[in-house]
């Protein structure tokens, strides 16, 4: 008997954990989830964009638009920050960080801290933003790769 041949591959399999590890996020606009994955390829941690350990989500102002203080962008953490920090000891250097989207300026600076030296996103849906910019050139400066994800034709379905 040979082995089965229509099983995922490890950019898909890391994908998928990102993707439903967005699933958690609260935010009515923006789902977003990161897989810290390690050279040998184990997972070290994952994240999705939420508020803080401890704040009551339900008085989280989630509007995009407004007063800054009046908006989810003063309070909610990112999913790669959120998977940098929920990292439990784990040495990061040299791991690979997948994600939905390119991280912004500030994620960049953690990632490159942290010691990650590759990103895997699926959506650049701020390229050409101040923000990308800045973090394309820090992560470029740096010498951490990234690429777009390449999606493969495989259709996985859970029934959770």
């Amino acid at each position: 008997m040979k082995k089965r041949s229509n099983y995922i591959g490890w950019d898909a399999y890391f994908m998928g954990v990102e993707e439903l590890s967005a699933k958690r996020s609260k935010d009515p606009n923006t789902q977003v989830g990161a897989c810290i994955v390690s050279k040998d390829k184990k997972i070290l941690s994952v994240g999705y964009n939420g508020a803080p350990n401890g704040y009551n989500d339900e008085i989280l102002p989630w509007d995009r638009e407004g007063s800054f203080i009046d908006t989810k962008y003063a309070y909610v953490c990112h999913a790669e920050l959120n998977a940098i920090l929920n990292n439990k000891g784990s040495n990061l250097e040299g791991s690979t960080l997948y994600v939905d989207l390119f991280p912004c300026n500030e994620c960049a600076k953690a990632i490159i801290q942290c010691g990650i030296k590759e990103i895997v996103y699926k959506s650049e849906k701020y390229k050409g933003s101040d923000n990308n910019i800045v973090s394309r050139k820090l992560l470029d400066e740096c010498n951490i790769k990234y690429r777009k994800y390449e999606k493969e034709n495989n259709l996985v379905e859970l029934d959770l």
